[in-house]
């Protein structure tokens, strides 16, 4: 599902505040909207889908941080800035770690704060650019990333067959295992490579949005419904359109899409008129479909319907050594083109700890591990054991033989939980090191990492 990047909710109780702002970002040309409370920002964030929040850490009804996980949750790849009238590092810290892209102390800039957001939804569009990369045409190269193993080339022919079909497909697997990339795949090497791929998520989302978004309404369905819509299901037509988590489908939607399954017809909203698609469906899910149809939550009917050709991920612990090298440097291969100086191989003790972690976050916790050297270790060619996190580094270091560990190694890990605590910003990170950014500088050159961007 496109989310339009260049619009924001503005989430604060000062009502003057709120007008300030708005009137800046409107004069800016960015689309706006706004709430003052927790509850009121999850309800507008339902309605608009804005690509941006800009959320204030107290609000009357309960605390920014429950708000910003909730959002994540609506939408990960959602880039939220918090606004606080009192620093906090502490609070900070908690706030990157459930996503949020930056963190801001009142008073702010409007040109420092237009600089932050105009940041944030650069790195909105580069994630969905990522995705795009990921669906184009497939080479050798991309075949790899599946991995080179007997196991995972039966895997690769699978999704080959599949492909020339057009039969409804449903991915199963645990979270991270790569079920929308494969969709992506899939519709690549079909006949429909060419028509239009639509993803979305079932998951966080209410009936009646989502009912809205996959089927459309007509003008005056209901009370927000100021012009006619189409449906992701039109906007899909001779394409393909992948539902994601479909576990979490609402029951009242259920019957309505094992009506578009059957017969490839359907009405929005409000609607009198019956709307035909030609449309493949991929559906993916990590929960056990047929757990939730004995328990009577999801419709055995529509079960059978979406599992006509199932397609399990395996987790990746599951996969082989060589998957998951291949895997990596695939990876690394797409980060090269949002950093440029990103590492381009992988040492073999590096390595070696790659292929036996454990990975319970799969292939999107590879990701996020490889991303962040790529940001962190700027001008290193090669990933080496010491720039992986040190909890993947079990029996690796002095730490974990409980030897001590030296002052130098102490101060190396504390200056960069405090760069990724402040997403890199090195401004930021010296004045919370107590440093100048001249030392900062030293230091990280001494250490063999330095920061990139602010």
């Amino acid at each position: 599902m496109r989310v339009v990047s260049r619009s924001i909710l503005l989430v604060d109780d000062d009502t003057a505040v709120l007008d300030l702002l708005t009137r800046f970002f409107e004069k800016r040309g960015w689309a706006v909207s706004r709430a003052v409370t927790g509850a009121g920002a999850l309800e507008q964030y339902d309605r608009d889908r804005t690509g941006l929040v800009l959320l204030d850490l107290d609000l009357p009804d309960t605390s920014g941080l429950p708000v910003l996980q909730r959002l994540q949750e609506r939408d990960p790849d959602l880039a939220v800035v918090m606004l606080t009238g009192h620093g906090d590092v502490e609070t900070a810290v908690e706030a990157m770690r459930l996503g949020a892209e930056n963190f801001l102390s009142k008073p702010v800039e409007l040109d420092h704060l237009a600089a932050a957001m105009d940041r944030a939804a650069e790195k909105v569009e580069l994630r969905r650019r990522n995705r795009l990369l990921a669906a184009a045409p497939a080479t050798a190269r991309q075949r790899d990333a599946l991995g080179t193993s007997p196991g995972m080339r039966k895997l690769d022919e699978r999704v080959e067959r599949i492909a020339a079909g057009g039969a409804t497909v449903l991915l199963e697997g645990e979270t991270g295992t790569g079920k929308g990339w494969v969709a992506r795949l899939i519709h690549e090497r079909s006949a429909r490579a060419g028509r239009p791929f639509v993803e979305v998520n079932c998951g966080g989302l209410t009936a009646t949005f989502l009912d809205s978004e996959l089927f459309g309404h007509e003008k005056g369905a209901f009370t927000d419904a100021r012009s006619a819509k189409p449906g992701l299901f039109e906007v899909a037509d001779g394409g393909t359109i992948f539902l994601d988590e479909i576990g979490d489908l609402a029951p009242e939607l259920q019957p309505k899409l094992l009506k578009v399954l059957e017969s490839r017809r359907f009405r929005r909203i409000g609607g009198t008129r019956e709307l035909s698609v030609d449309v493949r469906l991929i559906a993916a899910t990590n929960r056990e479909l047929k757990v939730e149809v004995a328990a009577g939550r999801f419709r055995e009917d529509l079960y059978y319907r979406l599992a006509v050709l199932p397609l399990s991920l395996p987790a990746l612990r599951e996969r082989a050594p060589e998957d998951i090298a291949a895997l990596a440097y695939g990876i690394l291969a797409q980060l090269r083109r949002e950093v440029e100086t990103a590492p381009v191989g992988i040492a073999d003790d590096a390595l070696h700890v790659l292929v036996q972690h454990a990975w319970p976050g799969n292939i999107r916790e590879l990701r996020n591990v490889l991303e962040r050297i790529a940001i962190l270790a700027d001008g290193t060619t090669e990933i080496r054991a010491h720039h992986l996190p040190p909890e993947m580094r079990r029996g690796e270091t002095l730490e974990d033989r409980g030897e001590p560990l030296t002052l130098a190694e102490v101060e190396r890990r504390h200056i960069l939980r405090v760069l990724e605590a402040n997403g890199g910003n090195r401004s930021r990170s010296a004045r919370v090191l107590g440093i100048s950014r001249a030392t900062l500088y030293e230091k990280l050159d001494r250490y063999g990492f330095r920061t990139v961007g602010r």
